[in-house]
């Protein structure tokens, strides 16, 4: 009963809510930006390339990988398969329209992260829509609830999610006891994350940063080399696609199952545009203009969703082996991979998920560290932070033995409820962004590198940046 209650309200949320939110909500950015995300695409590679002046802080680079850490995970290939078995092959067109709409929710929410974010005793920047919300709508309340709802999301749900994930990649192997294997798999990557854990945010981050760019090139690599193979069914893939993303007929039947539905859900979870957890690596980065910062994780979500989704989505559909609900998760890649790849194709797939939940785990706990330094006011005592990773050492380890629908519809609900709060606050603080973007826009036209001053754009709110 307490499954069918979650799933009920998991559908409410993305089949009316959600819908709503983020395409009205992201279709109104992307005309307030001028589509932003196509007009300053040059700018968008130009802004990866930052360094801080004092070559101290956290680069563009660093926190673009941080986020990206997070967004590429278990997502990109679990949850595309469970897309693609439930809900067709039309769920990845709706997938690519939520990352192009949503892209412009990035840019809006990035900056605004890094106009209102906090400078620490240490020289480091913490931000994010608790911040925004606290300073920009003077509303404290309303951010102790979403950093309360965004440590239950990537402290509970995703980390969870993502442990359930990778044990059940090896569900093809022998060796593999449904009553004892996800424990002991459970146990090993716990005790791999504590390590992590043990140097703070700078080891996530140089960790993150140094497996984010090897395991996405490697993956998408693997990708082409299949759908190369497999070429001659390119047309085929394109032409199911584009017709099952507009069978009105299907979708309106049962729209709680359709690729419309999927396709969001799935393409939300990957890239997490406009839900407000990536502000919060955003604000880390030292860089000379909001603006840069925006731009910045415009191009993390469509690494995430164009690049990484894409190549799972086609390495699938191109293989030949046809989605059912019996196949969907892991099982679907696996058989994919086997059917090109043959025995190589399981191993493959099973490094990949390591590779990725281990850095979405990561990813996911900065973004908790965040939220408790806001709830805290300040760094944290040492021990207040040993405790929550003792706790978050002890979920991930748990998650690895629950069930996938329960684990996905907790993750959803709890995702849904951050996007509830935060894409309703960025459109009523967007006009600082947009006037953001305007400066950067101006500056940018007088051939200087533009840098960002608050009373550039009258900025009402006292802010610890910016000055």
């Amino acid at each position: 009963m307490f499954e069918e209650i979650i799933a009920g309200i998991s559908n409410a949320l993305y089949s009316y809510i959600l819908i709503i939110l983020l395409v009205v909500g992201g279709l109104i950015f992307c005309f307030k930006t001028k589509f932003v995300q196509f007009r300053l695409f040059k700018e968008q590679i130009k802004a990866v390339t930052e360094k801080p002046k004092d070559g101290k802080g956290v680069s563009s680079f660093q926190a673009l990988m941080v986020s990206t850490a997070s967004r590429v995970g278990t997502g990109n290939i679990i949850g595309v398969s469970t897309a693609l078995c439930l809900g067709g092959f039309g769920s990845v067109f709706w997938m690519w329209v939520i990352a192009i709409i949503g892209s412009a929710s990035a840019f809006i929410e990035s900056t605004l992260a890094q106009i209102y974010k906090k400078k620490n005793e240490d020289g480091t920047y913490s931000g994010g829509p608790a911040y925004y919300i606290q300073k920009g709508l003077k509303n404290k309340t309303l951010a102790i609830i979403f950093t309360i709802l965004l440590i239950f999301t990537y402290g509970v749900g995703f980390n969870m999610l993502a442990s359930y994930n990778l044990q059940s990649t090896f569900s093809s192997y022998s060796f593999y006891n449904p009553a004892t294997t996800p424990w002991i798999i459970g146990i090993i990557l716990a005790v791999i994350c504590g390590y992590c854990l043990i140097g703070g945010g700078k080891r996530i981050i140089s960790v993150t940063s140094f497996l984010v760019p090897f395991m996405g090139c490697a993956y998408i690599l693997a990708s082409l080399v299949i759908v190369v193979i497999n070429f001659k069914m390119l047309p085929d893939v394109f032409r199911t696609i584009f017709t099952e993303a507009f069978d009105l007929q299907s979708i309106f039947g049962g729209f709680s199952g359709s690729c419309v539905m999927f396709g969001i859900k799935r393409g939300l979870f990957s890239n997490e545009a406009g839900v407000g957890s990536a502000p919060n690596a955003s604000a880390s980065a030292d860089v000379e203009h909001p603006v840069k910062q925006g731009l910045v994780q415009v191009l993390s979500v469509f690494i995430d969703t164009l690049l990484v989704c894409s190549a799972s989505a086609f390495m699938c559909m191109c293989s030949g082996v046809e989605p059912s609900q019996e196949l969907s998760g892991a099982p679907y890649v696996q058989a994919a991979l086997s059917e090109t790849l043959g025995s190589f194709g399981p191993i493959f797939i099973t490094v990949a998920m390591i590779l990725f939940a281990f850095t979405t785990l990561l990813g996911n706990i900065y973004y908790v560290d965040m939220a408790i330094i806001f709830l805290c006011k300040n760094q944290p005592e040492k021990w207040v932070m040993n405790v929550y990773h003792i706790v978050a050492v002890l979920l991930i380890f748990i998650g690895a033995g629950l069930s996938a629908d329960l684990l996905w519809n907790i993750a959803d609900i709890a995702m849904g409820g951050m996007t509830i709060i935060n894409i309703p606050v960025i459109f009523i603080l967007s006009k600082y962004a947009v006037a953001a973007l305007k400066d950067y826009d101006k500056q940018r036209k007088q051939g200087t590198d533009p840098v960002f001053k608050a009373k550039n754009i009258n900025l009402p709110h006292d802010v610890d940046c910016w000055k």
